[in-house]
Parts: structure tokens; sequence; C-alpha cells
């Protein structure tokens, strides 16, 4: 016999590719990390350090998760740069 789990859904809820679910190269970490990236507003601004805090982890685990999803190809990072060349920031796609 199995054990059957059953989820009300009465809220907002995230929809999670099952490709990635499924994809043997993620960790579970990692996994979680995009289901979290996911479920945020899109006006959520985003942050190695702001993902750190929200999810009560350290950023080196962070940051390897998102190595991980762009080595996989589930996210792309770009640095932005603003007035006089500075570093303004990253655009996660």
């Amino acid at each position: 016999m199995s054990d059957v789990i059953r989820v009300e859904r009465k809220q907002g809820f995230t929809v999670l590719q099952n490709t990635m679910l499924l994809d043997k190269r993620l960790s579970l970490k990692t996994k979680g990390l995009m289901a979290v990236i996911l479920s945020r507003p899109d006006n959520w601004r985003y942050s190695i350090a702001g993902l750190s805090a929200f999810c009560r982890c350290g950023r080196d685990a962070i940051r390897s998760a998102l190595s991980e999803l762009e080595k996989a190809g589930y996210l792309t990072r770009q640095q932005v740069h603003g007035e006089r060349g500075k570093f303004a920031g990253t655009v996660y796609t």
C-alpha cells in the first residue's frame, strides 16, 4: 500500500516545468531555489544577498545553485552597466 498526498490549492500556486524537476543534473537544493525564484512576483528584485536572506541559507549555496541552473541551460545571467560603465546589476532570465 502506498501513501497518498493531497494538496488543497486555496491560494496562488507556482507551475514548474517537469523537465527541470526530473533533470538528474540538478540537485534538490537547485530545484528548490528555482521553485522559489519562479514563485516570486514579476517585479521582485533578485540578488544573491536577497535570495540568501529569503531562503535562509548562505550566499555560497545560492551562487552554486545559480551556477547549476546556468550550466544546465535553465538560467542566463547578464551583467548590466550603467553610467560610465559602472556595474549596475545582473539580469536573470
